[in-house]
């Protein structure tokens, strides 16, 4: 797809949200959907969804799987080792979460998606990555006990850090088109803090542009993905996705002239729920939880592009 038509589908999804929300208009603000966030973890760990305001019919995901709610992890889960990280979208009713929990003996980095309206919750999306769904080729998995969400990422900007809605999509979009065929060029501006955390571990603590530069992710045939939810007051927009690897670039050369060999030599495809700080115009920290997924996996809740 190409990239004017990829920006305007991607603005067009943003505006359709909120033209949906308008259209039922719900007085749930941040701190309201907040409280709700902490409803539902502790409804999730009790395995009681009546902790929680849920409406009488709630659609529900795990790992891309439509599946009837409550099931999956809600009914094995025993622990939340956290901290949680909550961030809120009042425009759309829009709630995400980032935290970590154990199933009995096997740990897990969750990302949380819920959708509210008028007062309740009728989405719950969630992508759950275990050492046994990154095992092939292998993504980072770090220790659920030692998670740490860079403090920047709940941090409210301030008014010269704000940019508009529809600028900080295309901003964090821009990240995508760099790591889709990544031949050095960047498609948008990072900080120099910006780092990232992937499954609990640091992937990037050099910067997120530095092998950008290098066109280290050539293998990367392209990203599918949208945009699900903009807080605005911290600059975070998260997107559901997927990363598509033909298993066609075998051996490549980095801009500063290293010969690679790309992990990838058969169709492959990550699945990814991952969040971008964006202040000053700039991509800042990102946080990302990803499994691995069948070859050209799609969603229940997108529209394959």
């Amino acid at each position: 797809m190409k990239k004017l038509s990829l920006c305007t589908l991607v603005l067009a999804g943003v505006a359709l949200s909120v033209a949906a929300n308008a259209a039922g208009h719900d007085s749930c603000d941040a701190k309201c959907l907040s409280t709700i966030g902490d409803e539902y973890r502790a409804a999730y760990l009790a395995h009681d969804s009546s902790k929680a305001p849920f409406a009488a019919h709630v659609r529900y995901t795990e790992n891309m799987a439509e599946m009837p709610f409550p099931d999956g992890s809600w009914d094995v889960v025993t622990q939340e080792v956290g901290p949680a990280l909550t961030f809120t979208d009042p425009a759309t009713g829009g709630i995400g979460i980032y935290t970590a929990i154990m199933m009995r003996d096997v740990p897990a980095f969750l990302a949380i998606r819920l959708k509210v309206r008028h007062g309740h919750i009728t989405q719950v999306e969630h992508l759950l990555s275990t050492k046994r769904l990154v095992s092939g080729p292998p993504t980072p998995f770090g220790n659920v006990h030692t998670l740490v969400h860079d403090p920047e990422m709940a941090r409210l900007l301030t008014p010269a850090e704000k940019r508009p809605r529809a600028q900080l999509v295309r901003i964090a979009d821009g990240y995508y088109d760099t790591l889709a065929r990544n031949d050095g060029t960047l498609h948008t501006r990072f900080s120099p803090r910006c780092h990232r955390i992937e499954n609990g571990l640091e992937t990037a603590a050099d910067g997120c542009a530095t092998r950008f530069k290098l066109g280290y992710f050539r293998f990367n045939e392209r990203v599918r993905r949208e945009p699900v939810l903009v807080d605005e007051a911290r600059g975070l927009v998260m997107f559901r996705g997927f990363i598509d690897h033909k298993g066609n670039v075998i051996d490549y050369t980095l801009t500063d002239g290293k010969k690679m060999t790309s992990p990838f030599q058969e169709p492959q495809t990550w699945s990814f729920i991952e969040t971008f700080k964006v202040a000053n115009g700039e991509v800042g920290p990102v946080e990302a939880d990803f499994i691995g997924s069948p070859y050209y996996q799609s969603s229940p809740w997108i529209v394959k592009h």
